[in-house]
């Protein structure tokens, strides 16, 4: 008790929610009460937290005391079917647009891709669209989209979530309340460039090579052998490909 600072029938207190709560077994001896730590239900709590409250990365929140306890459920225990992908910027116009139809195409039928605004525009960018099918992407049935279609139990359940909203221009990126994956892969919007048609085509050819080179590293990984934290590690690591550009072009 010394140790901890605490008195003894406020330990006690303690000690007796942790046991009703299942996380430790007692054991009496005499006038004695002898407490042990279930490992297993307090390593199924820490990985819940870390995957419900931290989005995945036990490195951020997760004291190094108890991150032994934490397993990491591999991705490939999900059911055997493509991921739900979601890509979400403010508009769904352009960059969550073009990142839902490459990922559809460069796939190979591992991932269902799927994409959503905060604010959601009437129509995709018509540059957008013209980028895309420049590239040889086929642009129908694309459609901007309120990110509350895929908040509920609706449409698809999310295996992986990926902003790609500008930080650097302060655009608000929304906050992922699910298990899914989540990652900020943020580029500037295309859609706010402003110059001749040949300059508002550059900024949109940008967009989509930046988007292209990170879906690319996404559908290379081997997401079926890899447990969470490596995964969110990987899906981190390819949020920075292009990022060099971007920050020239956005400067």
């Amino acid at each position: 008790m010394a140790p901890l600072g605490l008195k003894a029938n406020t330990l006690s207190n303690h000690l007796s929610t942790l046991n009703r709560a299942g996380l430790l077994d007692v054991r009496r001896s005499g006038r004695n009460l002898f407490y042990t730590l279930k490992l297993q239900a307090v390593g199924a709590l820490v990985e819940h937290l870390v995957a419900d409250c931290c989005g995945g990365r036990p490195d951020v929140c997760v004291p190094l005391a108890t991150r032994h306890l934490v397993s990491f459920t591999k991705v490939s225990d999900m059911p055997d079917r493509p991921l739900d992908v979601l890509f979400i910027c403010t508009g769904n116009s352009a960059r969550s647009i073009m990142a839902e139809a490459l990922l559809r195409d460069l796939g190979g039928g591992r991932f269902r891709a799927f994409s959503a605004g905060t604010n959601p525009a009437a129509r995709p960018n018509n540059f957008a669209l013209a980028t895309l099918s420049a590239h040889g992407h086929d642009t129908a049935g694309l459609a901007s989209k309120h990110t509350a279609r895929f908040e509920t139990d609706g449409e698809a359940h999310m295996d992986m979530v990926f902003t790609v909203c500008d930080a650097a221009a302060a655009e608000p990126c929304p906050l992922w309340l699910s298990p899914a994956v989540t990652a900020h892969w943020g580029l500037p919007d295309p859609a706010a460039a402003r110059g001749t048609a040949s300059q508002i085509k550059a900024a949109f050819e940008a967009a989509y090579q930046t988007l292209r080179a990170r879906i690319q590293a996404l559908v290379a990984l081997p997401v079926g052998a890899m447990d969470r934290l490596e995964l969110q590690r990987e899906l981190d690591r390819i949020a920075t490909l292009g990022a060099s550009t971007n920050e020239t072009r956005a400067s």
